[in-house]
């Protein structure tokens, strides 16, 4: 990466190697993208889009230390996946959904228009159970998708993506729950 050096290709056996040209892969060629890759970029753009719209709440509802700490962790980790999976879609030559598209994300978690005005409506103790258990929801859901992804998943990227989200939101879900947990009555 930037020396210059040569990159050296072996042959097949008894065959003479080869230097590999400015810019080539080298190893074995990256899989293809099935529909099975696109359907979860297309998923969770708009799942993570709704994940930030609740944690843009948090500042203005919450003085609960472990709630803005786990705002700022989702906020932190999803902002550059969804950069990520939007940069990924236009390789291909699609678009990124818009807003919250619900329809592609349906079924994994995500809160309705109805939770979503009670949430903005909310304030303290009652903003904190809400968030927790939407947000818990909401993370299961991404769980599942992500799953889906690593079960049928072809592409390196977003199966690494996939990895990323089962794993991070996995901790979440059990950090929230020991929040909520924690929580007055």
């Amino acid at each position: 990466m930037g020396t210059d050096a040569p990159v050296l290709v072996p042959g097949s056996p008894g065959a003479p190697g080869r230097t590999a040209t400015p810019g080539e892969r080298v190893g074995r060629p990256p899989k293809s993208a099935v529909a099975s890759d696109v359907r979860f970029a297309e998923g969770m753009i708009p799942h993570h889009r709704q994940a930030l719209e609740m944690t843009s709440l948090v500042d203005d509802r919450t003085t609960t230390p472990g709630i803005r700490a786990i705002a700022r962790s989702i906020t932190a980790a999803q902002t550059p996946e969804i950069k990520a999976m939007t940069g990924w879609l236009t390789e291909l030559g699609r678009p990124a959904p818009a807003g919250h598209a619900h329809e592609q994300a349906a079924g994994y978690g995500m809160a309705s228009q109805e939770e979503l005005n009670a949430l903005r409506a909310a304030k303290g103790n009652a903003f904190d159970r809400l968030f927790l258990q939407l947000m818990t929801r909401h993370h299961e859901g991404a769980v599942k998708m992500a799953g889906e992804e690593l079960a049928d998943g072809k592409d390196q990227r977003m199966r690494l993506m996939a990895k990323d989200v089962y794993s991070g939101q996995s901790i979440e879900i059990a950090r929230m729950r020991q929040v909520l947990e924690s929580l007055p009555a």
